[in-house]
Order: structure tokens, then sequence, then C-alpha cells
């Protein structure tokens, strides 16, 4: 294949391709036809639009399709200067250290970079010429075709973005770029080794192709992965967008290989189909008429298996089919090889990474199931933990107790992993939604409208400003906390405090709801009293700038049914947002009964041994004690080793932005979750990840520098609640930061720069 700086040389004599004049494209083969495409040009256009040029030339009815090669690709990425930018994104971090969600905030920033850059003039020239005259006035399905989207031995669909029914010259090319720049998306990041992904070598071809609005369309596999005596077709009516999305059920065909005969058919429930739109496709109820009756007769499942041996004898290997039928005639969408994708270690969650996209109905039904049902459960399954006295219990009582708050625990942390972090999708969603429509300087600018959300974490933050205030406004209660004196000296005070403790805990535990962690239980009252001396103005969430007009301005590029859309998908986002943060402090109040079963256990076992006496109704709770090894499971928020060994001293350290901003202060680095306990007003929070467990000292922190990274883990959505400068994913941020160290955060870069050490 040709390299493009070559190819600019020889056709454009040396000068850069924004000046190069448009005849000279006209010399390069930026755009193929079927029929024009040789055995040697299988590289510059996927084995995508290689098999689908294949087929046709063996008598396949494939929809009318162009190629636009990997070298339209290489021009654009060489000549926005794009291929710099991407390395330099692809750099800011070691991959092995990297969360999926800095992933995905990767993969977002590189696909904002293609949205901002507009396809070079000569370039948009030549594919608007070649375009229009050969689908002028129709819709066209856009597809990737990357070179190294089909390895051999592995299957790896879905890695890239793909379009159906756009319209117009602008809107084409516009998808064309989403196409490009999915060649970075988190999917290919996470299989970039597999696939062989390489910022200088690798490239994106895209298949341009007649939308053809079927009746019914489905995929076919001429061999079933599990069996491979059997054939595998899935069908639904309308468009095959909706089943290749997983919104909507196929009705399923398995038929024997050999005697070509129908052995099983199960139907969907169908209830809906997916329909062409203005803007592509969009879900709608199924015609009562049709959901009575599969899409498929048995006759018409037996010319579609027929396709399918005719393809997989073509390619001498079996094949999934992709397929529409329209008034009765049979069309090829696209050909593949049936592949499996083994992962060679039981540890590699990257499958279950991409899982969590989800669409925009699988939201809405997991929104409905987590505040209608779970949450609900989980406060009510908290509460009556808490009201039970598991100070009557017998020894054994107790650690059958303690057993029981174990599996309950064990299964909402199930729950949170299944249900809650799939929901967070909907702010990820929503981020690629608005950037598509409004497209920013800030690739983050849409986190501005999720912000000012009523959130649990932060409902405990107003009622310890509360808290703050009364001690403020009273010196005598502030010196009376500040020796230690009682709380009775102060009615009003002290029944807020024992509101506040009965609802969220009294701090001193690493979860929400836990009491009398620490052999110090004042660590509320140290926060207070370092809240008090500052104005409430100060410790109060800060509103972002304009967002009422930004909203406003995201709503009016929308009419009819798309502003209703967009209405949602903000509400929607709003909730996963929302979510993001509360989950953990549910999850916590339930956590906190089982640490109080265990501290019960274990006072008892201490004090036995302390009196030298021996109770045989003992033995199981110290071998519930020992099973658990909670204690030691509580202790530390990050170990205390590192691979430095005994000091590093960094004077630049670079991260993620999180939070736009600037700031300095003193570093106070959280090791130990009563470490927070000592945080003083105007610290930057310097830990491995702030959990929603924490963040009561937020209103006090000049700033935010987290190991974990990205723009959805729970210090970044607090920091930009209270308006702070957050850098995330810092590797190694608690050893190579000390407390007391006088540091710079900027959140608009994502650098922490150590101006002084601590000298202590």
């Amino acid at each position: 294949m040709c390299r493009s700086a070559s190819i600019h040389k020889d056709i454009c004599h040396g000068k850069k391709l924004s000046t190069c004049h448009g005849a000279a494209y006209r010399l390069m083969n930026w755009i193929l036809s079927p029929l024009e495409v040789r055995p040697d040009h299988r590289n510059r256009i996927g084995p995508k639009a290689y098999a689908l040029s294949v087929m046709s030339r063996e008598g396949f009815n494939i929809p009318d399709t162009l190629f636009l090669t990997v070298d339209a690709y290489s021009a654009f990425v060489d000549a926005s200067g794009l291929r710099e930018r991407i390395l330099l994104e692809l750099n800011r971090k070691e991959f092995k250290d990297m969360r999926w969600e800095e992933i995905w905030d990767c993969a977002t920033r590189i696909r904002h970079m293609f949205l901002k850059k507009q396809i070079p003039g000569p370039l948009k020239s030549y594919l608007t010429e070649k375009i229009g005259s050969r689908f002028s006035g129709k819709t066209l399905a856009i597809r990737s075709s990357a070179p190294d989207e089909d390895v051999s031995g592995s299957s790896f669909a879905g890695l890239h973005e793909s379009f159906v029914n756009v319209r117009g010259t602008s809107s084409i090319l516009d998808r064309i770029r989403l196409v490009w720049a999915s060649l970075w998306s988190d999917a290919a990041l996470l299989y970039r080794q597999e696939i062989g992904l390489d910022v200088e070598k690798s490239a994106m071809a895209v298949v341009l192709q007649e939308t053809v609005t079927g009746d019914r369309s489905g995929v076919v596999f001429s061999q079933n992965p599990n069996d491979k005596t059997q054939v595998i077709i899935e069908s639904v009516y309308g468009l095959n967008q909706g089943l290749v999305d997983g919104m909507v059920e196929p009705d399923r065909w398995i038929l024997d290989r050999d005697k070509k005969t129908v052995l099983s058919h199960k139907p969907a429930q169908r209830e809906h189909w997916m329909v062409p739109s203005e803007h592509g496709a969009e879900m709608a109820a199924l015609p009562e008429n049709l959901s009575g009756r599969p899409p498929l007769s048995s006759e018409e499942a037996l010319g579609i298996c027929d396709l399918a041996y005719r393809a997989e004898s073509l390619f001498k290997a079996p094949q999934d089919v992709e397929w529409t039928i329209k008034n009765d005639t049979l069309f090829v969408l696209q050909s593949r090889p049936i592949t499996t994708l083994s992962p060679s270690e039981t540890e590699d969650k990257r499958a279950w990474y991409i899982s969590l996209h989800r669409s925009v109905e699988n939201l809405k039904a997991l929104r409905t199931t987590i505040e209608e049902t779970l949450i609900p459960e989980m406060a009510k399954t908290a509460k009556d933990l808490a009201e039970q006295d598991i100070t009557v219990l017998s020894d054994q009582g107790l650690a059958d107790e303690v057993r029981r708050r174990w599996k309950i625990n064990q299964h909402w942390v199930n729950t949170y992993w299944e249900e809650f972090i799939p929901y967070a999708h909907g702010v990820r969603l929503f981020g690629q939604y608005y950037n598509d429509a409004m497209r920013p300087d800030d690739p983050y600018e849409f986190m501005n409208l999720l912000t000012q959300t009523k959130m649990v974490s932060l409902e405990r933050n107003q009622l310890m400003e509360e808290l703050a205030s009364l001690v403020r406004e009273d010196r005598q209660l502030f010196e009376r906390l500040k020796v230690g004196e009682p709380l009775d000296l102060d009615l009003e005070f002290g029944e807020k405090v024992n509101q506040f403790i009965e609802k969220f805990g009294d701090l001193s535990c690493a979860v929400t709801g836990g009491t009398e962690c620490a052999t110090d239980t004042r660590p509320l009252f140290k926060l207070l009293l370092e809240m008090a001396v500052i104005p409430s103005s100060l410790s109060s969430r800060k509103k972002p700038k304009d967002a009422l007009a930004l909203q406003q301005r995201f709503f009016e590029r929308f009419q009819g049914p798309k502003r209703k859309e967009a209405e949602e998908l903000l509400d929607l986002a709003r909730s996963s947002y929302r979510l993001r943060d509360d989950d953990n402090i549910y999850l916590g109040k339930i956590e906190a009964q089982l640490i109080s079963a265990v501290k019960e256990a274990t006072s008892r076992v201490e004090s036995s041994e302390r009196r030298g006496t021996h109770k045989s109704e003992l033995d199981d709770l110290k071998s519930v004690i020992h099973d658990l090894d909670y204690g030691n499971r509580q202790r530390k928020l990050t170990d205390s080793s590192n691979e430095y060994g005994l000091k590093v001293n960094p004077r630049q350290l670079v991260g993620q932005p999180a939070g736009p901003g600037l700031s300095r202060g003193k570093a106070r680095v959280i090791r130990h979750h009563l470490d927070l306990q000592d945080f003083k007003n105007a610290e930057i929070l310097v830990c491995d990840s702030v959990d929603p467990n924490m963040t009561f000292v937020i209103p006090l922190a000049a700033g935010v520098i987290e190991r974990r990274g990205g723009m959805l883990i729970h210090g970044a959505i607090i920091a930009r609640e209270y308006g702070l400068p957050c850098v995330t994913g810092i590797p190694d941020a608690t050893f190579l930061i000390h407390t007391g160290d006088d540091i710079t955060v900027d959140g608009f870069l994502g650098i922490v720069t150590i101006s002084q050490r601590d000298k202590l």
C-alpha cells in the first residue's frame, strides 16, 4: 500500500494537500466501484468492502455501492494534523495503566478532533463529485471497512461505527468522518494489540451503500458456532439496525445443514421494528397485522439458508451474512467469516466493558428498574438491618447473622455491577449526542448540563454546611466543640447532629452510615470546626456559567420529535449522572450494617480473650471473622508500598483533565479514611480515588487529584459540582505527591506541578 506522504508528493508536486489542485485527486482512485476492485486492492478497501466486491462479480444481489479507500483517510489525518494529535493523545498515559473509563475518555477526545476538523477543500470536492454523481438524491448506509477489522481466528464485530439512511452531501461527509474516527473507538483501543492498531500504519476504508428500505431483515450464520451441523437465521421486520444494535428481538430459526430442513423456530415478542427517519432510523411500534406472524415463511428461511451456502462456498469458510428483503427481492448487505473471540485468560473483561454500551431503550428500561425497584429495595434493606438489635443475639445467632448480612451485601454488590454500572452509559450516550449536535470546543461541555442535580452525597454536604453555620454563628458553641464539651449544652445543634449521624453515620467509617470506626469519634466535629472558620459561600456548590442558556441553545438545534428526543436524552443523562454518584452511597449503607455485625462479633471474641475464658460458642464467631477478614479490608484506601523505593520527587505530573480551572495549595494525601478528618481549608485532595463516602471534605478543597482516571468517576463528578479544578488518571499519585507539598492543579490541561516539597 502506498504511503500517503509519497502519494501527496507524486500527485501534488510537493504541495500541501490543502493547496493541491483538485484535478490531481482525479488521478488517484480514492473511490472504487465493486467492479473496479482487484485482489491487490484488499488492503486499500478492507475485508468487508472486498467481500462485497467479490460477491457482486459472482452475481450476488448487493445494493449500489462504492468504496472509499484508506488513502482518503490518510490524506485527511495528515492534512489536518490529526495523526500527530492522535499520537499525543494515545501517549498521555500507558495503556496498561488505563481503566476502561479512561479509554472511553481518550476515544471521546479523538472522536471530537475528527468532528472539529473539516475535510480539506480538494478532497471534499472530489468526494462530493463522485458520491453525488453516483447516489444523487438517494439515502446511504455508511459502514466501516478497516483492513485490520476482521482478524483471522478472531471476531471483532462492533468495534467501529456505521450509519443508515443518511441523506445529503453534507451529512454523508459528516458520517464518513465519524466512521474514520471510529478507527480509534474505545472498543478498538481495547483490542488494539489483536487488531494491530498503529497510528502510523492503521487506516479506515468506508463502504458507501444505497439504503435498501427492507420489509424484513436479518443475519444468517452458515454454520452454528456451537454446532457445526446447523445453520442459524435471525430475522426482524423493518431495517436490520434494530437487530444489529440489539434493540429489536428477532425470530430465530435453526436448520439442519445437510438435510436443509427447519429444526426449530423460536418466535420473538414482535413489539417493535426499526424504520427510516429524517435523521437515520428510529424504533416504532410494530403494526398489529405483522405482530402475529413471523418475518419469514419456512420456504423463505430455506432461501436464506441457500444464500449462506453460496457465500460459504465462495469464500471457502463459514459466513455471517447480513441481508434484507424488499418487495420479495433479497439483498446482501455484507458478509464476513464466522469466528469466535476466545480470550486467553478468564480475567479478560473487555467483552464486558464493550457490553456497557447500551441503547436508549435499554437505558430507559434500566432506569425504571433502578429508580422504582432497586433503590427502594436497597433503602429498605439498609433500614431493616439498622433497626435490628444484634446485641441481643446469641453468639451462634450473631455468627449466622454476619453470614446473612455478607450474603445480602454480596447480592447488592453483584446488582451494582450488573445494573448500576451499565446505566452510567446514559451520560456517555448523551455526551456523544450533544457533541454531534453542538460541535463545542470542549468535548466535555455537555457535563455542564448534568450538574446541579440532587445527589445524596451533596445532600449530606448541605446538612454539614447547616451544622457548620450553627457553629460559625455561635462562638461559645465553637469553643465548646473545640475542647470537646458534651453536645447537650446546645439542644438544637445536638439534635441536628443526631439526625445527621442517623442518616449518614459519624464520618469515621469508610462507608456511609457507619459509626465509631475510629478510637477518636470526633472526625465530624473536626471538619465542622474547619468549615466554620470559612464563609458559607466558599463551601457552596458553584453553578456552571450560563448553564440555562447552554441548555436552551442545545434544545434550539432540534425541532419536532427530535426536540423531544433531545429532552429525553438529557433527562436520562441527568438520572444516570446522579445515580453514578448515589449508588455507592446506598451500597455503603448496607455494607455499614455488615461492618456493624462484624464489629459486634469481634468485640465479643476480644472480650472473651481478655478475660482468659473460652466458650465453644465463640468458635463459629472466630471462624466467620477470619473468613471475612473485614477488619483488614477496611483499614487502608491504598497500599503503602510503591515501586519507586524510598522517595521520588517529580516536578510535573500529567493526567486527564476532568474539571476545568486552576488552583494552588498544599497537598493533603489520603491513604486511610481517617486521614480525611485532618483535612484543612484550601488544601488539594490527593487520593487513589474519591469514593462518594469521602466527598464531605470537598467543600474545603481547592482542587482534586486522583490516581484513577475518567470523567465519570466520583471525584470528577463532585469536583464539577463545586467548580473545582480536577486532574485524574495520575499513576502513583499518592506516592509521588506528599502531604504538605505546594502544588498547582491545571484542570484544563490535566497537569499537576509540584513547586515546593514539604520539608518535614
